[in-house]
């Protein structure tokens, strides 16, 4: 796992210093080495910086950039089945210097050319340079583990794995994209491939960027797309056969992810991803496995009691940590740092903690992130189905467009907000159930963004706007594809990503190995939601190794109690970030629609702290990166 960052710059100007410059900016994603380098290419300059976190073959042979023929590469990553690849080329001639994943990319890229990725099972960010060619390429994984973004502007490309990169090249302008910002205050996170900045985008999941170097024309090329397997016929198949073959693949991935020169763990949070994880895994190793959990003082938010219970059947070496408000409060000013782009996941916190924890004892920590996405894990799946039955019902009668207010009233409060009105009428005229679903779930309409902020409110085209290449068999596969499309890659992963490389940890994701999505996309709806029952094909598979007595318990998620503690503990502290003078300070905000929020909160309406947070976390990233 490392760091990457360079430049194409076609002024001539770029220097092995500004190079330099960008690739420290990542130290804490590659503390064991580091490289960089200036090609100079007939039409312009290109730099290549590398901050190095050694994973696979500690030795000097894994430096980077690394050189073969008329090609040079960085990569962020690690390519899991890279051994069985390597033997395949070797086959055919090709003979190696090191035991490095990289290089086998490299070699595989002079054999097949770019279209080697679709050998590849792994998480990766990478930026080659074919000066035969004379183009330079970004490619990113297929479910967006690992980030890139890429700016370009006046004849300036630059690219990294983190916008705190862009920052220390003199010729980046740190210009607010206000698009981004009202997509921001709807969902949350900002859906790729936008990014808080003008000029500047995250590259696609399942994408490569191919920037031709003779006149700077960058084309964005889909790979690899979720949407293909959701297409396809559903599989044919019983439930037994089912499950054995989805534990296969299961096992399988659990397998590749083990593969490393340094100490592995696993995050353990109690629930059926991690622990179904940890069982597979534990089943396979002579010692035991190292676990970590992160618990909470609060009972309602606490699930240490849960994962010690699922540590002691599989005897795994675990260990606890309790996060107070205390050390919520000393992370809490570190989240703009943490993660450069505004991310109003609050969870990002005890990730945080867990990964500083288990960087201790391991450098490569396995999470269990996919697993609700892919196999129907939340319990909004359930619930949006029966909104949308309701609604249909509602559609068929014709009701007039100012509807009753019993009417809104009828459903229930988890799709209320101070303008429940607007949100029930949008759903009566959505026409898909992809907008249905994203309606549901969006933390703000749009109306409710443009109340809120005092710049004008745009809302760019994303995937929760391009479902028209998707011709969903069932009524969840819709739901399962647009988590997978924006929830998972922009918020989930981004949020993993960031709070693991902070503190130097790998943190790898078994369940979002692209041959088990592939096979998961195709089983029947019912295999994954049975009635209110989500997960359920793995529910079967976790029982088979962990008893369901165990088990068996309502979903918590992994949440900090900051609902609470901003009423009290860091109510000095909501104050302050929401006060008058702090508001105003940037311009971005209607003062007295956050006083509005602001008092239904502190007046017990918990359903606005979402809404206040995103705010408060967007004060936080202007005042660090915006000055």
């Amino acid at each position: 796992m490392c760091g990457i960052a360079g430049f194409a710059d076609f002024n001539g100007k770029g220097s092995l210093q500004d190079v330099q410059a960008m690739a420290d900016a990542l130290l804490h994603r590659g503390p064991d080495d580091s490289g960089y380098e200036v090609f100079n290419i007939e039409s312009c300059r290109i730099g290549f910086g590398f901050r190095r976190l050694s994973i696979i073959d500690l030795s000097a042979a894994g430096h980077q950039p690394m050189h073969s023929e008329h090609v040079s590469l960085i990569f962020n990553g690690e390519l899991y089945n890279h051994q069985e690849v390597r033997k395949s080329l070797e086959k055919q001639g090709c003979r190696f210097k090191s035991g490095s994943d990289t290089e086998v990319f490299l070699q595989a890229y002079l054999i097949f050319g770019i279209s080697c990725i679709e050998h590849f099972r792994g998480m990766f960010a990478i930026a080659l340079l074919d000066r035969k060619k004379q183009c330079l390429y970004l490619i990113r994984d297929r479910a967006g583990v690992k980030p890139l973004f890429w700016y370009h502007h006046q004849q300036t490309f630059l690219f990294a794995s983190e916008l705190k990169a862009f920052h220390r090249h003199p010729s980046f302008k740190k210009e607010m994209n206000h698009a981004a910002l009202s997509l921001y205050f709807q969902h949350g996170y900002i859906p790729v491939p936008h990014c808080i900045f003008n000029h500047t985008r995250k590259l696609l999941p399942g994408h490569f960027l191919q920037i031709n170097l003779t006149n700077g024309r960058t084309d964005e090329v889909c790979y690899w797309d979720v949407t293909t397997f959701y297409n396809q016929p559903k599989l044919n198949i019983s439930f037994e056969d089912a499950i054995t073959e989805t534990e296969r693949l299961l096992q399988e991935s659990c397998n590749y992810r083990m593969v490393a020169d340094v100490p592995v763990g696993i995050f353990l949070s109690g629930g059926y991803d991690s622990s179904l994880v940890t069982a597979l895994i534990q089943k396979k190793q002579t010692q035991k496995l190292k676990t970590f959990t992160i618990g909470f003082e609060d009972a309602a938010y606490n699930e240490s009691e849960f994962a010690r219970q699922v540590a002691t059947h599989l005897q795994t070496d675990h260990h606890e940590f309790t996060c107070t408000y205390k050390e919520a409060m000393d992370i809490i000013p570190l989240l703009p740092e943490l993660a450069d782009e505004p991310l109003a996941d609050s969870s990002i916190i005890p990730t945080y903690l867990v990964s500083k924890m288990a960087r201790q004892q391991v450098t490569v920590a396995l999470s269990a992130d996919g697993g609700d996405e892919t196999f129907a894990g939340y319990t909004k799946y359930a619930k949006a189905a029966g909104y949308l039955s309701k609604l249909k019902k509602l559609s068929a009668l014709k009701l007039p467009a100012q509807l009753p207010v019993w009417l809104w009233n009828a459903f229930p409060h988890s799709i209320a907000n101070p303008d429940r009105a607007n949100k029930l009428l949008l759903l009566l005229q959505s026409a898909h159930p992809v907008e249905a679903f994203n309606i549901i779930t969006q933390a703000m309409t749009k109306k409710e963004v443009r109340q809120l902020l005092n710049v004008k409110a745009e809302f760019p085209l994303t995937a929760f706007d391009q479902f028209d290449k998707l011709n969903a068999h069932e009524l969840l596969d819709n739901f399962l594809w647009l988590d997978y499309k924006t929830f998972l890659a922009d918020d989930i992963l981004a949020k993993v990503d960031r709070a693991t490389m902070a503190v130097s940890l790998e943190g790898r994701e078994p369940l979002l190995d692209h041959k088990l999505t592939e096979w998961a996309v195709q089983l029947p709806a019912s295999f994954k939601l049975k009635g209110r029952t989500g997960k359920y094909i793995l529910r079967h598979i976790t029982h088979k190794h962990i008893p369901a007595s165990i088990m068996e318990r309502e979903k918590m998620g992994f949440q900090v109690p900051l609902q609470l503690w901003m009423r009290t503990e860091l109510s000095e502290f909501t104050h302050n970030l929401l006060s008058k003078t702090t508001i105003d300070s940037y311009g971005l905000f209607n003062y007295k629609s956050v006083v509005a929020l602001k008092e239904r909160y502190f007046s017990c309406f918990d359903m606005d702290f979402n809404r206040l947070w995103k705010i408060i976390v967007l004060q936080q990233w202007c005042q660090r990166w915006m000055n």
